[in-house]
């Protein structure tokens, strides 16, 4: 079972390949997109989002894209999976619904679950599931190790 939307899978796997790829220029969301079958104006918002929160930092220009706003290890998924749950309520609010039931029973208990939920995604670093990536070559040869030096 999943316990995160799709929205915030997206956002942990956009920020993982970055920082596997963003060596020695930044990533382009073309590129991004394309890695993870998606169109690049998908990502776009998640991207702002990153950047305003300081997880990402966007560079413009020709070669411009995106890339880690801090060091990997400073980043944890807990803080990524809030900016994308933040940027889903801003762009679609779902009316609360208005029930006794809900709010004094259901709500309290799956918010306390959450909460552990989240304590654990903060002690796992953008740096630990890189490590987790490389070890199961899910890009094929080590992203980190290419060296596009000419």
């Amino acid at each position: 079972m999943i316990l995160l939307s799709r929205r915030a899978l997206l956002a942990i796997a956009a920020v993982v390949d970055i920082a596997l790829h963003a060596r020695p220029a930044p990533v382009a969301a073309k590129a991004l997109a394309a890695r993870h079958r998606l169109p690049p104006r998908h990502l776009e918002t998640l991207l702002q989002a990153l950047v305003r929160a300081n997880v990402l930092k966007g560079v413009r220009g020709p070669r411009g894209g995106y890339e880690l706003a801090r060091e990997r290890r400073r980043i944890s998924i807990g803080e990524i999976v809030r900016v994308a749950i933040m940027a889903e309520q801003t762009e679609a609010p779902d009316e609360e619904p208005n029930s006794k039931l809900i709010s004094d029973v259901v709500a309290p208990v799956v918010s306390e679950a959450g909460q552990g939920f989240i304590t654990t995604l903060d002690g796992t670093t953008v740096e630990d599931l890189c490590r987790q990536a490389e070890q199961a070559t899910v890009f094929g040869a080590s992203a980190s190790a290419m060296d596009f030096t000419i």
